[in-house]
């Protein structure tokens, strides 16, 4: 749907482009362009891809995330692919999407969550021990990129060695082919996205004929309670969530993994505080989240309705820019200072209202630990200067390349 310009006031109208390249290469400037829209008001307006909203301050961004029948969640993204459907319960408002997020829980309880992590430490050493004793790596591909991939078949019950499969889809179905036309790439993320819904199709089958004690069998024959009745999950409804938890879960760690070595490289004195008491750690991981948030999220007003000083229409689109908004001075004291101390820390990287991010604790563990034995076992790590970062722009922020260096770990 195209948005009509000339209901907008003329000074909120800005030339931005979340898919914009230029906003990660040659240099990440995403933060610097956000803080000049915040600039200009909690709302602003860009005429790309039909026309949609920007929020960009703090108050504005919890008022539109906690009101799900004002701000409906569909579409999530402003460029969607319509063959690959809804992600289910993303996409989904209450109370429909109350079922579905109940069917999950179970993945995310506390008992489950605590017998992951001695896992998550095993697969967070196991990736540390290819490549401690060399003195350096390109961490997004040996570390950030497989971690949260392998972390995602432990919850499910499924074969680690799959990692590398689902860290090529999901890369593709976000960023679509590298060097290619908007046609190619568009081509490939489906592709990418129907490789994976035939994994999932294949997983689907095997546990329904055979099921076993594991969590994803256990999914597939628990009854949900649906407003018009009881019944199991479809196969189309199973690979959907199945989807959102891979995409959901993969790209938000890797991420946060990313920025936290970039920015605590950058910040020596900071980085030996961490080594020298780990305990910093769980306060440092809720900074770090805070100051780069990776997701940039979509809503669509379903009424007329005033935000920031804004009218909104019915069916008008909005992103809200989390990483602006966890700077949002009206909320964060010393909002550019890196502060791992910094409590409270209301940040909402993982969103807010029914659509917080079901896996949050989850990914709070992985960071802990994973920050925990870096720290523990390369602990001088730095940045290369003859090969710096690369990073990539989109509604998920993150890297493409982060070679570092440290004293090799002795045998």
């Amino acid at each position: 749907m195209t948005m009509s310009i000339g209901r907008v006031p003329p000074n909120l109208i800005v030339d931005f482009d979340v898919y914009d390249p230029g906003l990660a290469a040659p240099k990440d400037v995403m933060q610097e362009k956000v803080a000049e829209l915040a600039a200009l008001g909690p709302v602003v307006y860009s005429n790309h891809y039909g026309g949609h909203w920007i929020v960009t301050h703090y108050k504005e961004a919890h008022q539109v995330l906690t009101d799900p029948q004002t701000f409906s969640s569909y579409p999530n993204n402003l460029v969607t692919n319509e063959l690959l459907g809804k992600f289910i319960p993303l996409e989904l408002d209450p109370p429909e999407h109350t079922a579905y997020r109940k069917a999950l829980q179970p993945l995310f309880s506390p008992q489950r969550m605590k017998a992951l992590t001695d896992k998550i430490r095993g697969v967070v050493n196991d990736l540390i021990d290819g490549f401690a004793d060399k003195g350096e790596v390109e961490f997004v591909s040996e570390f950030a990129h497989e971690l949260p991939a392998r972390i995602f078949l432990a919850l499910m019950d499924w074969p680690l060695a799959d990692a590398p499969l689902f860290s090529k889809a999901t890369d593709t179905i976000l960023f679509g082919k590298p060097g290619g036309t908007e046609e190619e790439s568009n081509q490939a993320r489906m592709e990418a996205g129907f490789q994976m819904f035939g994994y999932f199709q294949n997983v689907v089958e095997q546990r329904r004929s055979n099921p076993g004690e594991d969590v994803t069998s256990k999914l597939i024959h628990t009854e949900v309670d649906f407003l018009d009745g009881t019944r199991l999950l479809t196969d189309e409804e199973l690979n959907r969530m199945f989807f959102l938890l891979l995409i959901g879960g993969l790209h938000t760690v890797k991420g946060s993994l990313c920025w936290g070595v970039w920015h605590l490289a950058q910040r020596p004195e900071i980085r030996d505080r961490i080594v020298a008491d780990p305990s910093l750690i769980p306060t440092a991981v809720e900074e770090i989240l805070r100051y780069e948030a990776a997701v940039v999220p979509g809503r669509r007003a379903t009424r007329d309705v005033e935000l920031g000083g804004v009218k909104i229409a019915k069916d008008d689109q909005l992103i809200i820019m989390l990483c602006g908004v966890n700077r949002d001075g009206a909320e964060f004291p010393e909002p550019l200072k890196f502060d791992i101390e910094r409590q409270p820390n209301r940040h909402l990287s993982f969103g807010a209202g029914p659509h917080r991010c079901l896996g949050s604790h989850l990914g709070r563990i992985e960071l802990n630990v994973a920050f925990t034995e870096l720290h523990r076992r390369i602990p001088d790590y730095q940045l290369v200067e003859s090969d710096p970062p690369v990073w990539h722009s989109s509604q998920v922020r993150g890297c493409v390349r982060l070679p570092i260096t440290f004293t090799p770990e002795r045998k």
